[in-house]
């Protein structure tokens, strides 16, 4: 009677103070071509002038709001009610946009912190990165200039940040916005093929020391299957074989499927893309699956495409003409999954 009163004691205590329940917290990191995301100011150094009141598209105070405010719904709805843990942001101008957005939107409750660094981009826009700072600790951010042939291009920088996510497991993230088809795809994937040999570079460089969480994602102005992506970054269709060294294209399955986040001429094109290295498909530390990449196409942020068919991203401006919509891209994201004790 004893023992067994003992046992049932026993038992008890270990329920009650030592058993420990696991789960998968998620974190959901999106990424955005805003779409000229400018203030209404003209900058001495930057060809910005089209986006101020006297400009080609009389860009206004009202209609800069408008697009803070439009901006803001889109993250906030992309991120549901748990919020991007982490936002890449593509074709921003400056801090006061930037600021403007975190502090003096819909965004404002989620405490958004911001990095953010002036590229010698013509046009004067940016690669941004918001951050939740309770899920989301920054160790180390820089940019990295985009120099070819010993050259430097005058480009958006790669952003580069080292973060640690819910005080657990390290993530290396590199944001990329490659320069444009403009002058012809041929002519100029030269130049596409050279920021994704400087990403390769810097991201093997972290992965040789150890099996690194690695996401590279931006608008890559390329489709999974371009040279600059496949070929020079070196990245490939989830399989069944993971290798840790090895480049996942967590979009490409997409394009396959004739899908994308930008059309042009009623085709859809994959330009935005979200790229993890292979320790990320292992089911320890943080980790993801195919399933969990996402193209957010809310109905809210497309329009009829009446010219071709279904429908197409609601922009801001369609040539001159003010519109007053979102983007002409549509927005990614990705869930990762982290193992923590409860």
């Amino acid at each position: 009677m004893k023992s067994g009163w003992l046992v049932f004691l026993l038992t008890s205590y270990l329920l009650l103070h030592t058993v420990i329940v696991c789960a998968d917290e998620r974190v959901r990191i999106l990424s955005y071509n805003v779409e000229n995301f400018f203030d209404t100011e003209k900058d001495s150094i930057k060809d910005d002038v089209s986006f101020t009141p006297d400009g080609d598209h009389y860009w206004s105070y009202t209609k800069f709001r408008k697009k803070s405010v439009n901006i803001a719904k889109v993250i906030a709805a992309a991120g549901e009610w748990q919020g991007a843990a982490i936002v890449g942001l593509y074709e921003v101008e400056n801090d006061y946009v930037l600021n403007t957005l975190v502090k003096y939107s819909p965004l404002e409750s989620r405490r958004y912190r911001y990095i953010h660094y002036e590229s010698l981009d013509p046009r004067g826009i940016d690669v941004a990165m918001l951050y939740d700072p309770q899920r989301v600790d920054v160790l180390e951010s820089k940019p990295i200039r985009v120099v070819c042939g010993g050259d430097t291009m005058h480009t958006r920088d790669i952003l580069y940040a080292k973060t640690l996510i819910l005080k657990s497991d390290t993530l290396h993230l590199f944001l990329c916005h490659t320069p444009s088809r403009r002058g012809g795809v041929e002519a100029s994937s030269w130049k596409r093929e050279c920021v994704m040999s400087i990403v390769r570079l810097k991201s093997d460089s972290i992965n040789s020391h150890h099996d690194a969480n690695i996401l590279i994602m931006g608008d890559f102005n390329d489709f999974p299957d371009c040279k600059s992506i496949c070929e020079t970054l070196g990245a490939v269709q989830p399989n069944e074989v993971t290798d840790a060294a090895t480049y996942y294209n967590m979009f490409w399955k997409y394009q396959k499927e004739g899908r994308g986040t930008y059309k042009y001429s009623g085709e859809w094109n994959m330009l935005d893309q979200i790229i993890v290295s292979g320790s990320m498909l292992k089911p320890q530390g943080i980790h993801t699956s195919q399933e969990n990449a996402v193209i957010f196409d809310a109905g809210f942020i497309m329009e009829d495409d009446t010219k071709f068919f279904g429908g197409k991203p609601l922009r801001t401006y369609n040539g001159r003409r003010y519109i007053g919509g979102y983007s002409d891209h549509l927005p990614i994201y990705i869930d990762l999954f982290l193992n923590k004790e409860k």
